[in-house]
């Protein structure tokens, strides 16, 4: 795939669970926007940006194509990342709507630890959550009655994707609850199980979707009832006194600005947007591709006696440690033959540490820019390891 010339002759990079790699036309867009109309989006008349808010409003428009849901029922707003949404929506939620706070054992430390904090600063009991081999929940095990529900839809360490979604949310809402979706690892290559989902609020990382550095919530136009004001600033205001203001938000149209204090970072939405089409616009062969080089190398890690896999069945995303060798230097050998990979518990320390007990491992998250000599190539290196 020419969209990722940039890679060197014998360079494998298998992290994009931490930040996939950007296609060209990504590339390009950013570059477009600081040399072609580099403005203000929102605040000024002249015609860089009027361009600049068009190409912003069409990258909302875009995310919500994306996932199979309409504005007049939800509203899409720009942050840093996943973890700044989720800690966002949990420090403005009213606590008086709530009895618990619930998430689970397999979290990547973004939800785990801003639950945590939930729990205490408004003194409302926390719960984790077992998750089954193939990623449900049990929700026959838990009470949901005015619960915040935050949990992942896939996740970051093996790929294993909440697929019973749909069941949650309805269950959580029946018992006037709400549910927080971490989609930072479904967007990119499991963002079936979100689509048209009811989720009251996802919140994802665009550099983990083939697009730059920035965070996305698209939140539930239902859900700014619940919320208390706390994080504000310039963008967010229509009018203020001197002791009173007067919020965007309130405003239909502007509703994105609950969430969206001071400058944004316009180049890398309008680079989101890019990100999106060039999905949009992928074949079904590079899908298929994409497949084949997580089955392969499934299939490679299996068989290998040594090699202690944590994946039930293939998926982009896989995580391991080989018996008797520590992962990092593991991991160190590996780069010396051009091999990306991470090292560590990838920060989901609880549950690969504390619960299962592993040692650190080895992850491999594959992505489009993967080629099945990248596969051989790994395949090779680690059977002269493993030997």
């Amino acid at each position: 795939m020419n969209d990722f010339d940039y890679i060197k002759p014998g360079e494998v990079y298998l992290d994009g669970s931490c930040q996939s790699l950007r296609p060209r036309q990504v590339i390009n867009a950013i570059s477009d926007y600081y040399e072609k109309h580099n403005s203000c989006g929102e605040r000024v008349k002249y015609e860089w940006g009027r361009i600049t808010d068009e190409k912003v409003e069409a990258t909302r428009e875009k995310v919500l194509k994306f996932l199979g849901l309409k504005s007049r029922n939800f509203t899409v707003s720009f942050t840093l990342n996943t973890t700044y949404g989720i800690n966002l929506l949990l420090n403005q939620l009213d606590p008086k709507y709530f009895d618990k706070v619930m998430t689970s054992e397999i979290e990547h430390n973004s939800p785990f630890l801003a639950t945590i904090a939930f729990s205490k600063k408004n003194n409302l009991p926390r719960i984790v959550m077992k998750r089954n081999d193939d990623g449900s929940i049990p929700l026959e095990e838990y009470d949901f009655k005015k619960a915040v529900v935050v949990v992942n839809c896939a996740s970051n360490f093996d790929g294993r994707k909440l697929g019973n979604i749909n069941e949650l949310i309805k269950k959580v809402h029946k018992e006037s609850g709400i549910v927080i979706i971490d989609a930072a690892q479904a967007m990119a290559h499991s963002s079936d199980v979100l689509y048209k989902t009811d989720a009251d609020a996802i919140c994802f990382s665009a550099h983990k979707l083939y697009a730059p550095s920035l965070g996305v919530i698209v939140w539930k136009n239902e859900l700014l009832e619940k919320l208390q004001d706390y994080f504000l600033g310039g963008g967010m205001v229509d009018d203020v006194d001197k002791e009173s203001y007067m919020l965007s938000a309130d405003n239909s149209e502007h509703r994105y600005t609950r969430f969206e204090s001071g400058l944004q970072a316009w180049g890398e939405i309008i680079g989101l947007g890019a990100a999106l089409d060039w999905l949009e616009g992928l074949k079904k062969k590079d899908k298929e591709n994409l497949k084949k080089n997580a089955e392969d190398l499934y299939e490679f890690l299996k068989s290998s006696p040594k090699v202690h896999l944590i994946n039930n069945e293939p998926n982009p995303t896989m995580s391991f440690y080989v018996e008797g060798i520590d992962s990092h230097l593991l991991g160190e050998a590996l780069s010396r033959e051009n091999i990306m990979a991470r090292t560590g518990y990838f920060c989901a320390h609880y549950y690969l540490d504390h619960v299962c007990k592993y040692p650190p491992l080895i992850r491999f998250s594959l992505g489009y820019q993967t080629k099945p000599e990248d596969i051989e190539k790994v395949k090779n290196a680690l059977a002269k390891v493993i030997k």
